[in-house]
């Protein structure tokens, strides 16, 4: 997982919607389109079938006045019914948007760690969000190992395949921290937009 950056220009702050129950499709839109159609826990690619939720990170704000864009994920629907189910035991947590994230929580090698074991807040999160889910953790594996394939066999910076990538086909581009670190790259969704 990496650090999700909600943007204080979001159109969803801009237009002041609010989450309501059984409306809220351009809040679902307005959503995918900043995590660039990737689920924010599981950062796989959401398919057109794939059911995406909104998630309320903390669900005890859920319908209340501080429930907002802050509190505001698209995930996969699996990994919100898991989530929603065990949150009042994986506390305190570490919010997914803090801007540390990235340095408490590591990637390696397809599975993600607490940098200190004894960092609470980031154990709780990889527990609660699944992020430790052997299936997950080799997919990653698997993502990466094709995508160093396709690099070598192309004979091609790591980085200008990425790009390429991206403005062709960005979804192909998922489990964008495991490619920030493994390959060495920045994906760039704004590249798309260019084209």
């Amino acid at each position: 997982m990496r650090r999700i950056i909600k943007s204080t220009q979001s159109k969803i702050i801009e237009r002041q919607l609010t989450y309501k129950d059984g409306k809220n499709d351009e809040l679902r839109q307005l959503l995918a389109a900043e995590q660039h159609s990737i689920c924010a826990y599981t950062e796989t690619y959401f398919g057109s079938s794939d059911d995406a939720h909104i998630e309320h990170f903390n669900p005890t704000l859920k319908n209340t006045l501080n429930d907002d864009y802050k509190n505001w994920f698209l995930v996969k629907s699996l990994w919100n019914t898991k989530k929603s189910k065990k949150w009042a035991s994986y506390q305190p947590i570490l919010h997914p948007t803090d801007e540390d994230l990235e340095k408490r929580i590591l990637y390696f090698d397809g599975n993600y760690v607490a940098a200190d074991p004894n960092d609470v807040e980031a154990q709780n999160l990889i527990r609660l969000l699944d992020l430790d889910n052997a299936r997950l953790a080799d997919q990653r594996k698997r993502y990466i190992s094709s995508k160093k394939q396709q690099i070598n066999n192309l004979n091609q910076p790591a980085q200008q395949y990425i790009d390429e990538l991206i403005i062709e086909y960005p979804e192909g581009i998922y489990f964008i921290r495991a490619l920030e670190e493994e390959l060495d790259v920045k994906v760039n969704f704004d590249l798309v937009k260019t084209k």
